[in-house]
C-alpha cells in the first residue's frame, strides 16, 4: 500500500461567508497542490472539504498520514467522536443533530477506504506546509472576491 502525505487547511471571510481549502498531498518526489472555493459556507466545512478533496484524488487505496490545524477534523476521528455520532443516527450527546452530516459521511467512507493517521499541527505556525494550505484556502478567497468586484 503506498503510504501519502496530506495537508490541509480550511479558511473562511466571515463565519458563514465565502470560504476556500488548500491540500498538498506528497508521493514520495511527487508533489501536488489543489484549492477550492465556496461562495457561501463555514470554517469548519472548508476544513472537511480539504480532507475530503485530498483523499478524492487518491486514485488507489493508500496509507495515509493526513496534516490538519483542524482541532475539529482530527477530534472527531482521535476522540471518537465520529464513530459515536454514526451509531446515534447523526445525533451528538447533547442530542442536537451533527453539523456537516454529509461531509461527516464521507469522510468516514473515504476513511474506510484509505489507512489513516490523522496529526494535528498548530495553525499559523512554523509549518511551512500548513502555512501553504493556508495561502491557498485565503488566496482562493480573496482571488474570487476580487473577480466579483469586476
Amino acid at each position: 500500500m503506498k503510504r501519502v502525505t496530506i495537508y490541509t487547511d480550511g479558511a473562511c471571510s466571515g463565519n458563514p461567508g465565502p470560504g476556500g481549502w488548500g491540500a498538498i498531498l506528497i508521493f514520495g518526489n511527487n508533489r501536488r497542490e489543489m484549492s477550492g472555493y465556496e461562495p457561501e459556507t463555514t470554517n469548519n466545512r472548508m476544513e472537511l472539504m480539504a480532507a475530503i478533496m485530498a483523499m478524492r484524488a487518491l486514485k488507489e487505496p493508500c496509507e495515509i498520514d493526513l496534516y490538519s490545524d483542524s482541532s475539529y477534523l482530527v477530534d472527531a476521528f482521535k476522540k471518537g467522536w465520529l464513530k459515536s455520532w454514526h451509531a446515534r443516527g447523526w445525533i451528538k450527546a447533547d442530542k442536537k443533530p451533527v453539523k456537516n452530516q454529509e461531509l461527516w459521511e464521507e469522510l468516514l467512507s473515504l476513511s474506510n477506504t484509505h489507512v489513516l493517521h490523522l496529526i494535528h499541527v498548530k495553525g499559523h505556525a512554523d509549518n511551512p506546509m500548513n502555512n501553504r494550505c493556508d495561502e491557498m484556502a485565503t488566496g482562493i478567497i480573496k482571488q474570487k472576491k476580487a473577480a466579483e468586484a469586476l
